[in-house]
């Protein structure tokens, strides 16, 4: 039997399946608390999937690029399968037979300290009408003793159990190699020039209706949807073609509004939305159009400003505004979002679909801002023009002046103004704006930076 050792060296890069063919996938399912996730981050070698002891954490199809021996593949992460289930649960365990469905082979997961159950014989009945390939793994086989309980699940007559201590790794390096053998070989590598899927993490408040967005620009339901606020827990990325383009969706938990007293899961969900944040390019903050803009909605989008993405404002649930209240909700929103002037904004349903069709040039336009590069000779011009038509006012008989400029780098757009003196705050801020004036870089935020020169000291 082969084991992954203590503190085995894991690869911490994720494999970048922008860069080639479609990988092969693998489901995990299982009844709840079987330990699937702790399997998962075994597999992938780092921890991404929120694991706790409470029943139900995972309630998605989330998928995790893997590697072993050589190849890669996709593990996809389900919540707890129960034939019984009612309410989200319900929902949970019909994800997971989409994701059956969807799978190239299934690993099923089995608790074998408590045995085959009702729930797991369902399981297996579901796993024999897909047809798919299973790999059966016995987990929890901490010891040499409870190897021995491992065999008896033989009896559910889908082959040969792996037992396994996901906590550990015990045994999951010849898991794994079965699972290798049941998967088909990956399609050759594409050109990495022609790149790959741009990133777009959908944020927001609980239950404004981030996971009905992603599941409407799918097309079908990818993620579990219900009025409970707090459903999605893991970040889920889902590859969706768009207008002839792929585009890697990110769907992920609420972010709330005091994240130091948020406990469990929730506290490393929130963790992993931040993650998503710094992951994408474009950044879609969803909005509840039938609430007043509160104080974390624009605490969210000063996030997304702060870590330099480009940013769509989606408010969502319009349908639910009647027409009297559109006209002064115009206008209470121009006057929320005076400092996001710049970011475009679609007010959309993700229930019914309205003006979905706005969503994907708000991305596109967003993106061409992000990207935006203005030549070092233009943007001196531009200075030049500035400085003459409103130079930087005089203070204490001082005025500091712009020797000159260079954009520093794109994604976001960061320039690098070379002063004779600190420059006022005020007057960097019109600098900021009167770019924009100029330049654009819709749906991206601006950074200047000033390099005030130091001044020799003179040595006596």
């Amino acid at each position: 039997m082969t084991d992954l050792p203590t503190g085995y060296d894991f690869d911490e890069t994720t494999h970048d399946a922008e860069d080639s063919g479609p990988l092969p996938v693998l489901a995990i399912v299982g009844r709840p608390n079987v330990g699937k996730s702790t399997l998962v981050n075994r597999i992938i070698g780092r921890r991404e999937a929120v694991v706790e002891d409470t029943p139900g954490v995972t309630r998605d199809r989330v998928p995790y690029d893997a590697d072993w021996a050589g190849r890669s593949f996709v593990v996809v992460d389900t919540g707890g399968w129960d034939p019984d289930a009612v309410g989200m649960a319900a929902l949970v365990a019909a994800q997971a037979e989409v994701a059956i469905n969807a799978a190239d082979a299934v690993l099923f997961v089995v608790d074998a300290t408590v045995g085959i159950t009702d729930a797991d014989e369902a399981v297996v009945r579901v796993l024999r009408k897909s047809g798919k390939p299973v790999v059966l793994a016995a987990n929890k086989v901490d010891d040499q003793r409870i190897e021995s309980e491992a065999m008896k699940l033989w009896g559910l007559g889908i082959g040969e159990p792996f037992p396994i201590s996901a906590m550990h790794g015990r045994g999951t390096g010849d898991m794994l190699d079965a699972i290798l053998a049941a998967l088909p070989e990956a399609p050759p590598e594409r050109d990495p020039k022609t790149g790959g899927p741009r990133r777009i993490a959908i944020v927001g408040k609980p239950n404004v209706g981030k996971s009905s967005l992603l599941n409407k620009v799918a097309k079908e339901d990818r993620v579990v949807v219900s009025d409970i606020a707090g459903t999605t827990v893991d970040p889920v990325d889902e590859l969706i073609t768009l207008v002839g383009k792929e585009w890697r969706f990110i769907d992920t938990a609420g972010i709330r509004r005091k994240v130091k007293n948020v406990q469990g899961h929730e506290y490393y969900a929130s963790l992993r939305t931040n993650a998503a944040i710094e992951r994408a390019e474009v950044v879609v903050v969803v909005v509840d159009a039938s609430l007043p803009m509160t104080e974390q909605d624009i605490r969210i989008m000063n996030a997304v400003e702060e870590a330099g993405k480009a940013l769509v404002i989606a408010y969502n649930k319009w349908d639910l505004v009647d027409e009297d209240r559109r006209y002064y909700l115009e206008k209470e929103i121009d006057r929320d979002l005076v400092q996001f002037r710049w970011a475009p904004r679609v007010n959309i349903s993700a229930l019914t679909g309205r003006h979905m069709e706005k969503l994907v040039p708000a991305l596109e336009a967003a993106l061409e801002g992000w990207q935006t590069r203005v030549p070092t000779g233009q943007l001196n011009a531009f200075l030049g023009r500035l400085v003459a038509a409103h130079p930087h006012p005089v203070r204490s008989g001082k005025q500091p002046k712009i020797l000159f400029g260079t954009q520093a780098t794109t994604m976001p757009p960061t320039f690098a103004i070379f002063t004779s003196g600190q420059i006022e705050p005020s007057y960097q801020r019109f600098i900021e704006r009167r770019l924009r004036e100029d330049f654009g870089f819709v749906g991206s935020p601006v950074h200047v930076q000033i390099r005030a020169r130091q001044k020799n000291k003179i040595k006596r």
